[in-house]
């Protein structure tokens, strides 16, 4: 099951969420904390980690993907 990582912030901190899971994996007191961990759980199943902003949006991205050489981001 490689499904995608996202950070979103909680009322409590910030959470590491599973894509198209309904529950928070973990729930952390920083932004630092939920992406280490996040990351973490990424590199392990070969997936992607979605970073989101305090208003939800995605501000960054990191693939742990098996694809050597992802297209690059044109941005």
């Amino acid at each position: 099951m490689n499904n995608n990582q996202h950070v979103v912030q909680r009322k409590s901190g910030w959470a590491v969420l599973g894509e198209g899971n309904q529950r928070d994996t973990v729930v952390l007191p920083t932004q630092a904390d939920a992406i280490a961990r996040a990351r973490e759980i990424a590199r392990n199943r070969g997936s992607e980690l979605v970073i989101h902003d305090h208003q939800g949006r995605i501000c960054g991205k990191d693939s742990h993907g098996s694809d050597p050489r992802p297209p690059r981001d044109r941005r």
